[in-house]
């Protein structure tokens, strides 16, 4: 089993990163914890690290301007081979072109059941608004500060008499729980075939006239009316021997598959049956897919077959 190579920032006692950190060391675990790093020398989650063989990396951020700093840690996490970056009490802000660098790909827990209660001081606002419960959320990280896409919450009940203090206590129990598995899905589901058929779907059927239709036992999408629509595009879910996950589009022919096949065989694959017909695999269960070369292929194949009313009001568009 393919495990992602995951790092986690820290800047103190480091009990999130070390939830994180044992799960990872469980049989079956979907990431492997290459790298922690902290702004702060003294954070006592490195010891924890150091411990049990995991790399560490310190850059203080102090003398230095945000991107200063953000390009030191981000030469750690490449250096480290990371695929995904965990934030787990890192107490500093990144920057906005180290976010969008890495978009996608920045995890962060936050104690508050999101999008309630972004910023600071969530317990305390949780039970001053009257709530019945409080909570950590994991979401990805944006620009926007406790606005990307929340990915997994757990809720903890708010008693009679609560403080924010101890409110804290049992939510940071929760956040144990809760981050590591959220991680594990999350970083495993580039090798799902339920997600990845659900991303492909999206970007197929929002092409015009699109529907889905199964071919051989195997999903597709065409173009056209349900009784004389083509298809456009099929899902290959490792079938007929294949170790791969992908969508199979097509090329303008033998040659340009070939040569897509050779020159980056990690990206594109000839499938079985039907890459004698010019269709191309384009591998979907690998590090890195660039969701928007699978849109760009799925309309390409799209157009390929798509009737030229329906070319024409794209090429009209497309001047615009």
């Amino acid at each position: 089993m393919r495990k992602a190579k995951v790092a986690i920032f820290i800047s103190g006692s480091g009990t999130n990163m070390a939830a994180l950190l044992y799960a990872s060391l469980l049989d079956n675990a979907a990431y492997e914890v290459v790298l922690v790093a902290s702004n702060k020398a003294d954070a006592a989650g490195l010891d924890i690290a150091e411990a049990e063989g995991i790399a560490t990396f310190v850059h203080s951020h102090m003398g230095h301007s945000r991107e200063e700093h953000d390009a030191a840690m981000e030469a750690a996490l490449v250096d480290a081979g990371t695929e995904y970056l965990v934030l787990a009490g890192y107490m500093r802000i990144l920057s906005d072109e180290f976010v969008r660098r890495w978009e996608g790909r920045i995890l962060n827990i936050h104690p508050s059941l999101l999008p309630k209660y972004k910023g600071l001081d969530t317990n305390r606002r949780a039970i001053d608004a009257g709530d019945s419960h409080g909570g950590a959320s994991v979401h990805i990280v944006t620009p926007e500060l406790d606005a990307g896409e929340v990915l997994a919450q757990a809720k903890v009940a708010i008693r009679t008499g609560e403080t924010p203090a101890s409110l804290a206590e049992r939510v940071k129990f929760a956040e144990h729980q809760l981050y590591p598995r959220a991680v594990s899905d999350y970083v495993s589901r580039g090798y799902d075939a339920g997600y990845l058929y659900q991303r492909v779907q999206e970007l197929a059927l929002a092409l015009p006239e699109t529907h889905a239709r199964e071919s051989h036992g195997s999903p597709g999408f065409r173009v056209g009316t349900e009784k004389s629509g083509k298809f456009f595009a099929h899902f290959n879910d490792q079938h007929h021997g294949s170790e791969h996950i992908a969508v199979l589009v097509k090329t303008s022919g033998i040659d340009e598959l070939m040569g897509l096949v050779e020159t980056q065989p990690e990206v594109y694959f000839k499938p079985a049956y039907y890459g004698a017909s010019g269709w191309v695999g384009l591998i979907l269960n690998r590090p890195g897919v660039d969701w928007e070369h699978v849109s760009e292929w799925l309309e390409r194949s799209w157009r390929s077959v798509a009737p030229a009313r329906l070319t024409k009001l794209m090429n009209v568009a497309d001047q615009f």
